[in-house]
């Protein structure tokens, strides 16, 4: 991965392993709102390869699932003691309350994101959760999480301009833009406002304005367009929802073709 000064520019992968329906439906929202790249898994061994391919990302572990307390220690000896995985960085989540077990994960086990008791409420465990990732430049230098679209045949875009519809394939979108080729080049100018822009993400319609922020360099065919400021909340929870829904798909399927890989071994 990419860094600068010793920090990455793309950010870090972060993983909830069997995370509960706190971090499901609630402080997850909370943590894509906050731009950090989340992602949930419900098999640890699949969860060690995965860090394997990405060990310079982040794991929460929930300990009151899965394995037993005893099985999840050896687990995380285990995945501590790895060389390749030397940069990954160890958190718990847990609802249990007792002190010689955090004493046990942070000061005997050495875990270096923290063990967030989820029994202090949602609002205190996301706040923990996010002062965490930030102590640990989860984000990076990036600012936006972005989704590539590529092979999502359910998904494109649509600009109407006058009595002309002209229609496109998105290539990756954030919550603040996105990059489109179109099935004809409509050769838009940049710092164009267009004012009729549709989005199809799989299930969601949106409708928006963007300016045209340019071309790529290395492809004069792709298109930027940065969405307007005044883009609803509705509108930029559909998109973050939708980006996170491609990441994690994208993830499972990875987790998938690991354990597959593996079990033909």
């Amino acid at each position: 991965m990419e860094e600068q000064n010793g920090q990455s520019l793309l950010g870090k992968k972060v993983f909830f392993l069997y995370p509960p329906s706190v971090i499901r439906e609630n402080l997850i929202t909370q943590l894509l709102e906050q731009e950090f790249e989340v992602y949930m898994l419900k098999d640890h061994k699949a969860a060690r390869r995965l860090l394997r391919t990405y060990p310079n990302s982040i794991i929460f572990v929930n300990i009151d699932a899965g394995l037993s307390e005893k099985e999840w220690e050896e687990w995380i000896r285990a995945t501590m003691a790895d060389p390749a995985l030397a940069k990954v960085g160890i958190g718990i989540v847990s609802y249990n309350t007792d002190e010689s077990l955090q004493k046990k994960y942070l000061m005997d086990l050495g875990i270096q994101c923290g063990f967030v008791r989820l029994k202090l409420g949602a609002e205190e465990s996301a706040k923990i959760l996010i002062e965490t990732l930030k102590a640990n430049e989860a984000r990076g230098r990036r600012k936006f999480v972005r989704a590539a679209c590529t092979s999502d045949s359910l998904s494109g875009i649509n600009v109407k301009e006058g009595q002309k519809q002209i229609n496109g394939t998105i290539r990756d979108i954030s919550v603040v833009g996105l990059s489109c080729v179109f099935d004809v080049d409509p050769y838009f100018k940049k710092n164009s406002v267009l004012r009729d822009v549709q989005l199809r993400l799989r299930g969601s319609l949106i409708k928006l304005e963007a300016v045209v922020f340019g071309t790529h360099a290395d492809d004069t065919s792709v298109y930027v367009l940065i969405f307007s400021p005044k883009m609803d909340n509705v509108s930029r929870s559909k998109i973050r929802n939708y980006i996170q829904i491609s990441l994690q798909n994208e993830i499972e399927a990875q987790a998938g073709g690991i354990m597959g890989d593996t079990a033909r071994a």
